[in-house]
């Protein structure tokens, strides 16, 4: 959940997102509730700059989740909340998302509500 390489993983083959030299994970970098970790570049299909998220988490709890407020290009807001809960499966993964696109909201929403269930396919797919 805070390894770049497993976030890129989940997002791929459509977006990737960068991160300062040596670090790997967002644990590399001491978290201040509210204050961006780093500006991570974002990249369609892993080589195309589209824009940037200033990497910015209000909370992070190992193992159970995370609340991301992170000021990115695109967006008037971003805030997006993932949590794991134990199921009789195994695990449930519950992301919940409020934003507000700068232009285009409705075909934007509809962007990212088939990119996060790309991600989330990615998921069940390497964890299964």
């Amino acid at each position: 959940m805070t390894a770049m390489e497993g976030i890129n993983q989940e997002m791929r083959p459509w977006l990737t997102m960068g991160a300062p030299a040596g670090v790997q994970g967002l644990q590399d970098v001491p978290l201040t509730p509210g204050k961006p970790l780093f500006r991570s570049s974002i990249k369609l299909f892993g080589w195309l700059p589209i824009g940037y998220s200033d990497l910015t988490l209000l909370s992070l709890t190992p193992g159970e989740g995370f609340v991301e407020a992170s000021p990115m290009t695109g967006m008037r807001a971003w805030r997006h909340e993932r949590r794991l809960e134990d199921s009789d499966t195994g695990c449930r993964l519950l992301d919940t998302l409020v934003f507000e696109p700068r232009v285009l909201p409705t075909v934007t929403s509809a962007i990212i509500r088939a990119f996060f269930g790309h991600r989330h396919r990615r998921l069940r797919r390497r964890y299964r």
